[in-house]
């Protein structure tokens, strides 16, 4: 690495992930240089999929794709070919298995009901239990109002509580303003038009979309920007806001995950790509076999375990804390960050909020118009 840049550039990108690659493709395209650095050894972001004996591993959690915005969809399939993979995910509960998101198999599997019309008078029976007079005062009365005990309790309750760290009678009900119920047999967990993986990993993916870019990985901003103060014109900064204005209101507040990664010898572990575990004795949260992502046809399989943890400085940040507190705390580093004219701040930690892949994109791409033309 270079101690000391003598050329400047008109972008200093910093984070390698889906924001800083999209926004860094686009500047170049239009003309314009680049220098993205990312404090971790690879690029990709949370996104990076990592090649382990033959298999693409999500090395931070389930990465699907998916969108109903077309424009973004044609973008990204400039970089890859994507499969026609569908996200069905399973919850297991104790030996029994339950349909994702809640639809007729999982009403089918609690009840017995076979058609729409016994399901809803089902639903409705137990959220007359609970009282429909009355403004729910957290989440766990949220999702008795919304859906009744039999989901909540097998389905809901223990999950969240492990996401999230405590009791959901301490959770406010804002985290679950809707919980999605579909009337049909259909497992498919997103209702976008567009979904898949690409084929390969995002690593390759986020390759492509860097090409032309000069990249330092392993380069903390900080320090980097203290050797190379004029390094660039403008400056789109994708981690932390709180972390960069030196936690000035206090510290944003996240939930984080640990992972455990395990090759098996075997074909197939658990038989679908995600199971989530909603019982609380249960420690992790949900298995991952990556293999099932590409329809891998190895001999062997690998999967991951994860575990929600406490965040605290020095882990990573995974899922912003949206309560009342946080977004308010994060109202004034926007305030700081909106009197720069140097410096645009984007992404899940720039921006404060848990966003899918293509809204990152999205998001990116509305910024480098504004910038680059």
């Amino acid at each position: 690495m270079k101690d000391v840049y003598r050329n400047k550039f008109d972008f200093l990108v910093v984070g390698a992930g889906l924001f800083g690659a999209t926004f860094a493709h686009e500047a170049m395209r239009h003309g314009r240089s680049c220098i993205v650095i990312d404090k971790r050894s690879h690029i990709a972001g949370n996104a990076y999929t990592e090649n382990v004996k033959g298999i693409n591993v999500h090395k931070y959690g389930a990465h699907i794709f998916h969108t109903s915005n077309e424009a973004v969809w044609n973008y990204v399939n400039q970089f890859a070919e994507f499969n026609n993979f569908v996200n069905s995910p399973l919850a297991r509960v104790g030996e029994e298995l339950y349909n994702l998101p809640f639809n007729m198999n999982t009403f089918n599997r609690l009840w017995g009901v076979i058609s729409p019309a016994e399901a809803m008078i089902e639903i409705e029976r137990q959220r007359e239990d609970f009282g429909n007079d009355r403004e729910p005062a957290n989440l766990e009365e949220q999702a008795l109002s919304l859906v009744g005990r039999d989901i909540y309790e097998k389905l809901i309750k223990g999950y969240t509580e492990k996401q999230w760290g405590r009791p959901c009678k301490d959770l406010p009900a804002s985290i679950i303003k809707r919980i999605p119920l579909r009337f049909t047999y259909d497992n498919n967990y997103f209702n976008d038009r567009y979904q898949g993986i690409p084929i390969g990993g995002y690593t390759q993916m986020v390759e492509s979309m860097l090409e032309g870019s000069e990249i330092l990985l392993n380069t903390c901003y900080f320090n980097f920007i203290s050797q190379n103060p004029d390094i660039a014109t403008t400056t789109i900064y994708t981690g932390p806001i709180d972390e960069f204005f030196g936690y000035y209101y206090g510290p944003l507040e996240y939930r984080s995950l640990d992972f455990e990664t395990e090759v098996h010898l075997m074909e197939n572990f658990q038989g679908n790509a995600v199971v989530n575990f909603t019982s609380s004795n249960i420690p992790f949260t949900r298995i991952i076999e990556h293999k099932h992502f590409e329809f891998g046809r190895q001999s062997h399989t690998v999967i991951t375990r994860e575990y929600p943890a406490s965040w605290a400085n020095g882990r990573e940040p995974y899922y912003p804390i949206n309560d009342g507190l946080n977004n308010a705390r994060y109202q004034q580093y926007k305030m700081l960050s909106d009197k720069r004219k140097d410096i645009y701040f984007g992404g899940r930690l720039g921006q404060y909020a848990y966003l899918d892949m293509d809204k990152v994109i999205e998001s990116a791409l509305k910024l480098a118009t504004t910038l680059c033309q």
